[in-house]
């Protein structure tokens, strides 16, 4: 049992050099981390937003939901339920939401969320920018022209 776990925890490391110094050590060390770390997030499940295939790779069975609206508002909600999701798109602003069968709680929780905060949004009198700045246009083609005046002062003499 201990001779296994010693094993495993053994690392071989070969280096051709002319000299081994402390740099050529360090530089070697920095690569078997690297390659260490990327085996590590190879071997790991995606969380979070992913595509519709790499959350069927996860081998759990899954749901959809039809969602309408904006998915960007969904992924800030979601990321704070910490759920793994996909979007698929159907059609302009329709969206087939794809989730794991085993979050359906976490789902139905942040979904509720989301939908508070899409009426919430809707119910709000904000004008936006660009509609402000038709509006302006528009008035200021409503008034009459000013006409200007061109007159010459006369000059200080004194000067």
């Amino acid at each position: 049992m201990i001779d296994e776990d010693v094993s495993r925890r053994t690392i071989a490391l070969s280096i051709r050099t002319g000299k081994l110094s402390a740099r050529v050590l360090a530089y070697a060390l920095r690569a078997a981390g690297r390659k260490i770390q990327k085996e590590h997030r190879a071997h790991q499940t995606p969380h979070g937003r992913q595509s519709v295939k790499k959350l069927m790779a996860h081998g759990a069975a899954t749901n959809s939901i039809e969602l309408t609206g904006a998915p960007k508002e969904f992924d800030r909600v979601a990321r704070k339920w910490n759920v793994d999701y996909a979007f698929y798109k159907t059609g302009p602003d329709k969206y087939l939401l794809f989730f794991k069968s085993g979050q359906a709680d976490a789902i139905t929780a942040c979904f509720s969320e989301y939908s508070r905060r899409v009426l919430d949004k809707a119910k709000t009198d904000r004008v936006p920018i660009r509609e402000q700045l038709r509006r302006a246009a528009a008035e200021i083609l409503r008034q009459p022209a000013q006409k200007k005046d061109r007159v010459k002062e006369a000059a200080h003499e004194d000067r």
